[in-house]
């Protein structure tokens, strides 16, 4: 453990900053996790939806920093592309 005040500070800092992180984290696997599900039950609109929300949340993530800019480009582009494969059918 950290003997300094400002080392015991910057401790809590990151340990706070990580819990954000993990709480974002898992908020956008929840929002792919509904998109996807959404997409197997070949529902339209549901799927919609949820897209618009989980591209929300990827755009917000990438903007604090927690994941990359590219990861979520790349995660909103496989989304699309699955929403997409509905709208066709």
């Amino acid at each position: 453990m950290a003997n300094h005040k400002s080392a015991l500070k910057r401790h809590k800092q990151s340990l706070k900053k990580a819990a954000r992180n993990r709480s974002a984290r898992t908020r956008v696997k929840n929002a792919i996790k509904a998109v996807r599900a959404a997409v197997l039950e070949k529902n339209e609109e549901k799927a919609s939806a949820a897209f618009v929300k989980a591209t929300s949340i990827l755009d917000k993530t990438a903007n604090k920093g927690v994941i990359h800019w590219k990861n979520a480009a790349r995660k909103i582009s496989r989304l699309a592309k699955a929403v997409k494969t509905i709208e066709q059918a």
